[in-house]
Formats: structure tokens, sequence, C-alpha cells
């Protein structure tokens, strides 16, 4: 059995030592996250923290970024605010970095590609959001702004809104995209109703509507994927 002090370890095991050595694809998820600790406490070594913290997300990445900094420090004895912020920190940045790939590049090509644009704004919240992006010809973005912000099951849109902003900055494509808190990818009634209104009023001005993008978790559903735009 593993000696209780890190420090004891050999280099080969301890996490910090073993990133520098070996490369970061050699650690395991839970030794990612003792580097992030760097400590543990009185009744567990950093590793044994980690491998807790991570047990009580189901071990899910995703599960464990939706915890505050506030919930982190409650339930993990040995986890303060400096330890719990770095936790948020380096999580947030992963999730940042998938809509940055986008960013960098421009361009809105695929449905996984508004997916993960948007994935970094709507993944934690409890409550629905509605956006759009608007593109050039060539698939550039010019601009992204929230229409709307509703409640747990639905939130109002509208469509004047969004036909003036795509005019106002000579957008000749739109990508509309909001998330269900409630865990169920599929559109609702009222989504079809207002995909239909949306891509009628962007064509009579000349406008494409390349997809509506609907964010659910680690799941999405695109209605041009679907054959419904």
């Amino acid at each position: 059995m593993k000696s209780y002090c890190v420090k004891d370890w050999s280099p080969d095991d301890q996490p910090r030592e073993k990133l520098l050595q070996k490369g970061v694809d050699a650690l395991s998820n839970a030794e990612l996250l003792a580097i992030l600790l760097r400590s543990g406490s009185r009744d567990e070594n950093v590793l044994q923290l980690a491998q807790r913290i991570l047990s009580s997300a189901g071990n899910d990445l995703n599960r464990l970024s939706k915890l505050s900094a506030k919930q982190l420090t409650h339930d993990f004895k040995g986890v303060g605010d400096t330890k719990a912020a770095s936790i948020v920190a380096a999580l947030a940045l992963a999730k940042r970095r998938k809509a940055q790939e986008v960013v960098i590049r421009g361009k809105i090509r695929t449905s996984t590609e508004i997916y993960n644009y948007f994935l970094p704004t709507m993944q934690d919240l409890e409550y629905e959001e509605f956006w759009v992006i608007f593109l050039n010809h060539a698939n550039r973005i010019i601009d992204r702004m929230k229409i709307s912000q509703g409640g747990i099951s639905s939130t109002i849109v509208d469509s004047q809104i969004i036909y003036k902003e795509a005019v106002l900055r000579l957008s000749n494509q739109v990508v509309i995209c909001h998330n269900h808190p409630s865990g169920i990818a599929q559109p609702s009634s009222q989504d079809d109703s207002i995909t239909a209104t949306i891509n009628w009023g962007l064509k009579m001005l000349g406008i494409n509507l390349i997809d509506h993008v609907i964010v659910c978790g680690d799941d999405f559903y695109s209605y041009a994927d679907s054959g419904k735009l």
C-alpha cells in the first residue's frame, strides 16, 4: 500500500512529477485533479481526495464542472477556497476552449461546431436562453447576440429582433440556438413553431437560416441535420 504522504512515493507515481516526465496523457483524471488540489487533508492524501471528488460526480467531468466553488468547499473536507477556485477555473477553461476553437477559425460549418461554440455558455444554465449567430456569405462569424432569457421550460423569442439585427449587420446567414435545462434534447411544438416563423421571416429578407441547435448537456438536436429546415 502506498504511503500516506505523496512526497514519499516514487517520482513515477507522484502526479506532478509523472506529468513532467511522461506528459499529461499518462495521467488519470484523478491525478490531474490532484495536481490542482496540491494537498490533501489530515484524513486522506491528495490523490484520495481527488478520487473522492470525482466519485461524487460519477467520474463525469461535465457533472463536476457544474459544482460551484461554494459547493466544493462545503461538501469536501480538505477543499478550501483556493483549491475550489482552482478546480472551477480549470474546468471553465476546458469548456471555453471548445468555443475558442470555433472563434479562432471564425467560421461555423456544422451542427457540432454550433454545439461546441455555445456549450460553455449554456451547459450549466438552469433556465433557457435563446441566442443568434450572424454570419456572412462565407459562414464567417460577424457577431452573436442573446435574444431572450426565460424559465426552466421556455423563453419568449421576438423574431422581429432577429430580422432587424441581421439586416443591421448585413448578415447573409443566421444560426439560432437555445438550451433545454430539462435534459430532453428533442424540440417541443413551441420550438418547431418559432423555428418555422424565424425561417420564413429570414427568407423574405433573402437571409438563410443555417440551423437551429438545441443544447442539452452532453447531447444536442439539430434542425438541419434532422431535415426540418
